[in-house]
């Protein structure tokens, strides 16, 4: 598993954050069972920047926690035993894996919304790369049952990283 991180902010990640993302990310993968090791990327932004990103691909103008862009669509795959094959543009061939996307998280949110739900930052974070992991793996919450498909994930990986609040 590849993560690539980068911190575009002025506010301090905390200690050990990258062991905490890489195991929601880890249990993330084996959760939805992915047949391949994986590739994604990490930004963390400032409120001014999410809020630039949010308003060119979605359209809201205003900042938000964290966004997610999908490598792959899902809509290709018929059954998992395919996945692959589905796929295999996506593999990155010096590394081959599985190239999921893009994860961007404004720092200021996350510290903010830690302060207001009163929990760590490490579980906010935890609890962003969670959410933005299933947007990657092609679940979202448009409709009542697909966000509590979602939150039940969500939930459970958590609770695997211990990540509770």
């Amino acid at each position: 598993m590849t993560i690539w991180m980068e911190n575009n902010t002025t506010i301090q990640l905390p200690k050990n954050i990258k062991k905490r993302i890489q195991d929601v990310i880890t249990i993330a993968i084996m959760e939805e069972q992915y047949p391949s090791a994986v590739e994604i990327s990490i930004t963390f932004v400032d409120n001014a920047e999410i809020h630039r990103l949010n308003k060119e691909y979605r359209g809201i103008d205003k900042p938000t926690d964290v966004l997610s862009f999908p490598m792959l669509n899902f809509e290709e795959v018929v059954d998992k035993s395919m996945f692959l094959e589905c796929f295999s543009e996506y593999i990155n061939q010096d590394t081959e894996e599985l190239i999921l996307g893009d994860i961007v998280i404004s720092l200021d949110k996350a510290k903010e919304q830690s302060n207001l739900y009163g929990h760590s930052l490490e579980r906010e974070i935890g609890f962003l790369v969670a959410h933005s992991m299933l947007h990657l793996m092609g679940y979202d919450h448009m409709t009542e049952k697909e966000e509590k498909t979602m939150n039940q994930k969500q939930e459970k990986i958590l609770k695997v990283a211990n990540l509770t609040r």
